[in-house]
């Protein structure tokens, strides 16, 4: 439990109304506190953390000038959004924060009536929020409404697709433009302090807004005075283009300066209107180590506050992730063929593109949070013989299915995707977890599908995919693979073709990517004949119909949707032959999987050795009991030794 000594006002807080019947001169100290409980609780869970530490005055005078949860806050992405689950009700849940059972690691509409919309993808919250104050318009509820962005959220073209739409339906909103990619310097923030005083003030916006009401749009004065405040304005402050997009814009203001929020959030709600609140914020504000390296404590272990993340020195070298291998072998790849460009959409270090950046910076191309422009960023490179290679989630690829069909697999062009965080992703949940790829490429004329089983070859793919004359992917999964050695020559593997990894009888388990350990230990157990599949497309034809014709029972095993995914397409590939088979498909069940530890998540979803074992019995039971009478044979339930 908290300690009321240490926070003594944050431990009075269990939902914003209790906030709310604080004194304004009080708010600063509230802020101070839960500064520091972000840091005490995190530092033991883990979790998000530099971005919450830069937003906690914001959330402070937010839930104190908006009668949360009737007004409603949507928060952009997630990452900063532990403050807010703080105060409203969830303060002594924190430290559950991605764990199984515990808190999600985002805003989540079914966790708290406090969270008003789901969010995980970037850019979403503009569009959310005009949703939510058109209806509420509808319905003749006087509702607010804010939406809280980031400088990186607002390079989607997403974000500015709903502030076009917004600022001309002239809706009851606030977007908060939250800037911490740069702090405020000791001039620069005097200034903000004067611009924000003069800019945002009561007095001003009544003079202008009274100014409107007198004068006549068509007269001269009104013409005057609208291009006068536009140029004054924008000498000084990034208005115009937001104010031309039809908001009022306001600020920028110092985000840490509660006093200061709270003064222009009381007066934003005396205007009408689509308005725009620019502040400016430092990641990890108040902790050193996070202001000083806020993507080294973005998302954290456990870790001591007084030492900061201090790297461990492992005893045995750790087995390198897929990320890892997928980092090497473009380096090593770029330095034999100059043709190569490397595409990221903002995620460097996640994709594993840190070193590329330093060694072939010319031939690094971070485009921002904007998937759709990456993707057909890649189809125009390919046009003129580059070779680019979009690093991307497979979540992420999802926001770009449209330019992934038109513009890049309609035209043939050689396009090489390297889908990272294919399956599931443990304490991310379900809005960054790798569910779909398999089954929204598969459908795909001209794709190249391939899902490494090993980390060896997850590189041979990617050469493979890379020397494709046409669009390719390679999906792998979050995190370290079996380890096996990785070879540092490059080969083609044989379009389509399957490994038999073991020989056995009565049935037959193809596995598709990463599935192949537990699929193995499943095998092993019963005797069964295992499969490498290593391609979804396409599927290797003549090995799938010779092992339904040697075996009584196929099983197909993917972490992937079972709809439309690999096993959908060995149903379609044997249907078409006309015979009658058994097969058995293994994959995600038609839910999603929340968040937790992985091997939670595994076994919830039925695919760690014990759940496919399961899964398989019942098959077996169930043939069995229909076909006693026409005295085939088949084994009953197996055991764990066969």
């Amino acid at each position: 439990m908290m300690n009321a000594n240490t926070y003594p006002l944050l431990q009075q807080i269990t939902v914003p109304a209790d906030l709310r019947k604080l004194d304004e001169e009080q708010l600063p100290q509230v802020a101070d506190e839960l500064r520091q409980y972000l840091l005490e609780t995190v530092s033991k869970s883990g979790g998000h953390f530099s971005a919450g530490l830069g937003c906690v005055e914001l959330t402070v005078a937010l839930h104190y000038c908006f009668e949360t949860p009737h007004d409603r806050l949507i928060w952009d992405v997630g990452h900063q959004a532990y403050p807010h689950k703080i105060l409203t009700g969830r303060r002594d849940r924190i430290g559950t924060i991605k764990k199984t059972g515990g808190l999600a690691p985002f805003p989540k509409r079914a966790e708290s009536e406090f969270d008003s919309f789901g969010v995980g993808h970037s850019s979403t919250s503009i569009s959310a929020g005009l949703g939510i104050a058109l209806a509420s318009a509808l319905q003749q509820v006087d509702r607010q409404v804010v939406s809280i962005i980031g400088d990186g959220a607002m390079t989607a073209g997403m974000a500015f697709e709903a502030l076009n739409h917004g600022g001309s339906l002239h809706p009851n909103m606030l977007v908060v433009l939250n800037e911490n990619q740069m702090s405020i310097s000791p001039n620069v923030g005097a200034m903000t302090k004067v611009l924000a005083r003069l800019m945002s003030g009561p007095t001003v916006t009544n003079i202008r807004e009274r100014g409107k009401q007198m004068m006549h749009r068509d007269s001269r004065v009104w013409r005057f005075m609208s291009r006068w405040e536009e140029h004054v304005k924008g000498m000084i402050v990034p208005s115009t283009l937001f104010e031309e997009l039809g908001f009022n814009y306001l600020g920028p203001i110092d985000g840490h300066d509660v006093a200061l929020l709270v003064r222009t959030l009381r007066t934003i709600q005396t205007v009408d209107g689509p308005n725009l609140l620019h502040i400016i914020t430092a990641k990890g504000k108040g902790y050193t180590p996070a202001e000083e390296d806020p993507v080294k404590y973005h998302a954290v272990s456990p870790f001591d506050p007084d030492t900061g993340i201090v790297p461990s020195a492992p005893r045995v070298k750790p087995l390198p992730t897929y990320t890892d291998v997928f980092s090497e072998w473009l380096c090593d790849m770029a330095a034999q063929d100059e043709s190569l460009l490397a595409i990221t959409p903002a995620m460097r270090e996640g994709s594993g593109l840190v070193e590329f950046e330093q060694r072939f910076p010319e031939r690094y191309f971070d485009v921002s949070i904007a998937e759709q422009h990456a993707v057909t960023l890649a189809a125009g490179m390919a046009c003129e013989k580059a070779h680019p290679v979009v690093a991307i989630y497979s979540t992420f690829l999802q926001r770009a299915y449209d330019q992934l069909i038109h513009d890049v697999a309609m035209q043939g062009l050689p396009v090489l995707f390297a889908i990272d965080r294919a399956g599931l992703v443990g304490s991310d949940g379900p809005t960054h977890a790798g569910s779909f790829d398999l089954s929204f490429l598969r459908c795909i004329p001209n794709m190249l599908i391939m899902a490494p089983s090993d980390e060896n070859e997850c590189r041979q793919m990617l050469y493979t995919g890379f020397k494709y004359k046409g669009p390719a992917a390679v999906r792998y999964p979050r995190g370290a693979g079996p380890g096996m050695p990785v070879e540092k020559s490059m080969t083609e593997l044989p379009i389509g073709k399957a490994e038999i990894v073991d020989r056995g009888t009565t049935i037959a388990i193809l596995a598709f990517g990463a599935t192949l350990a537990a699929a193995g230990e499943v095998a092993a157990r019963i005797g069964a004949t295992l499969v490498n599949m290593r391609f979804v497309k396409p599927l290797d034809a003549d090995l799938i119909n010779e092992m339904a014709l040697s075996h009584k029972l196929l099983v197909t095993v993917e972490d992937n949707a079972i709809a439309g995914g690999a096993g959908s397409g060995v149903n379609e590939l044997l249907l078409a032959t006309g015979g009658h088979f058994q097969i058995l498909n293994i994959g995600l069940p038609d839910r999603y999987i929340e968040h937790g530890a992985i091997q939670d998540c595994l076994a919830d979803a039925g695919l760690n050795a014990d759940g496919i074992m399961a899964r398989i019995n019942t098959r077996l039971t169930a043939m069995n009991d229909s076909d006693k009478a026409a005295g085939d044979g088949l084994p009953g339930p197996l055991s764990h030794s066969g």
